[in-house]
């Protein structure tokens, strides 16, 4: 989105070092090393001060930049605190946008969720979604600075780390439709319990004006009672038949790809989308009800669930040069997400099958159970495991894993999950580069 720097200091409260140059910014970023020519450089402090890297930022060809120390070079507009500048600017990124702006919070799900949106919506209209996982304080803002001007409609997603954080980034994207993909256990050694995740999570639906969606998981003990939180319609999905988009029929092939009825007030759509594996279905129907709601046809959502671009490492499916199926599932992990990949690797046909895991974090004292109990469903369910990293599966973890897998043919299937901190993407580029 573009602004001059002269806008830029009215929505900050700042001012324009050299009060002659006025020149314009074309979206934002906080990383000096991805600067795109005409951007507006944001230094953050934090383990590091990015007043540092003004001067590489401006070399790069950032057009302007925040500071809230005397400038260096180029353009810069002093304000008191550069973070709290970010989230001013972003607001006012946010009253230009002339749609819908959807959030999209949940324990799981949020990015395929996103993705699939981002393609149903963008057959009917022009849509800006959120990079990657571009979900917090940070994250938000950048994403609203660097939607297009002639987007009619954006796509933010939330993420939380504790009671109040989507409230928080409501405040600064004032999201007019939220979809809660589900509340299940994730980053609960931050929030305590299940409750209190319930709690954050449904602060989304709590922040939508009385015009607006909720769009719910009426699959969900915790989040189907949100329509009791918000005074705007309410859009439930999921398996169960009273859901407003009902799941059925859900079948899958040798690589995952899944194909399944979708029933809709709009009418009903026999999809394959893009993603892998069964769990993914719901996310499919909360992206599909949104998309039909805002008045996508249902030609429009099928085309577009089918060609969505999916983020890297959900679910991302490989071959080997000897034939072996790879399912690269790495990038984040908790005992409800790893449990749908093992249920796809399950479902496979393939003679042998193996789950390569790693640490589930931020789980809390409940950690040793919850890793337990999944190395026994692992084990209930005929699936080698190989454990990374941590002993908490209950077995001596390797060093390394691909070393151990050596003899991998079409017959064989490999899923590889873990947190993020695992960092396991590793060993599925080893595989796939043999």
């Amino acid at each position: 989105m573009k602004f001059t720097t002269a806008d830029i200091a009215a929505a900050t409260n700042g001012t324009v070092a050299d009060e002659h140059a006025d020149v314009e910014i074309d979206g934002a970023t906080q990383d000096s090393r991805a600067i795109t020519a005409g951007q507006l450089f944001v230094p953050l402090v934090a383990e590091r001060d990015g007043h540092d890297f003004i001067d590489a930022a401006v070399a790069e060809g950032a057009s302007a930049y925040l500071t809230h120390k005397p400038p260096t070079s180029g353009v810069g507009v002093e304000v008191a605190d550069t973070t709290a500048a970010l989230r001013d600017l972003a607001r006012a990124a946010r009253a230009r946008i002339p749609g819908p702006v959807i959030g999209i919070t949940g324990s799981v799900g949020k990015t395929s969720t996103k993705d699939l949106l981002a393609g149903a919506m963008g057959q009917a209209m022009h849509t800006h979604a959120s990079t990657r996982s571009f979900n917090n304080e940070i994250g938000v803002p950048l994403t609203l600075l660097n939607t297009p001007d002639d987007a009619h409609a954006a796509i933010i997603e939330m993420g939380s780390r504790g009671i109040g954080h989507v409230a928080e980034l409501c405040s600064i994207a004032s999201p007019t439709i939220g979809i809660i993909t589900t509340v299940a256990a994730a980053h609960t050694g931050e929030f305590g319990s299940v409750d209190n995740i319930a709690i954050a999570k449904g602060e989304l639906v709590e922040a939508l004006p009385s015009s607006g969606l909720a769009v719910l998981n009426g699959d969900n003990p915790y989040v189907t009672p949100m329509a009791d939180r918000t005074s705007a319609a309410v859009l439930t999905f999921g398996a169960s038949s009273g859901c407003n988009v009902h799941v059925r029929s859900v079948s899958l092939d040798d690589e995952l790809r899944a194909t399944f009825v979708l029933d809709t007030e709009w009418g009903s759509v026999t999809a394959t989308p893009s993603t892998r594996g069964a769990h993914m279905a719901t996310n499919v129907a909360a992206a599909a009800g949104t998309a039909l709601w805002l008045g996508a046809t249902i030609e429009q959502v099928e085309a577009g669930l089918t060609n969505a671009v999916i983020s890297p490492w959900r679910m991302e499916i490989g071959h080997t040069a000897s034939g072996a199926l790879i399912i690269n599932d790495s990038y984040n992990a908790n005992p409800t997400s790893m449990r749908g990949a093992l249920e796809s690797l399950a479902a496979l046909s393939h003679e042998r099958k193996v789950a390569v895991v790693g640490y589930m974090g931020e789980l809390g004292p409940s950690e040793g159970d919850d890793h337990r109990q999944i190395a026994s469903e692992i084990e209930a369910a005929g699936i080698e495991m190989i454990a990374v990293g941590t002993n908490l599966y209950g077995s001596d973890p390797v060093d390394d894993p691909a070393s151990m897998l050596t003899e991998l043919d079409p017959s064989t299937a490999v899923l590889i999950k873990g947190s993020r901190s695992a960092g396991l993407e590793k060993v599925a580029e080893q595989l796939l580069a043999r």
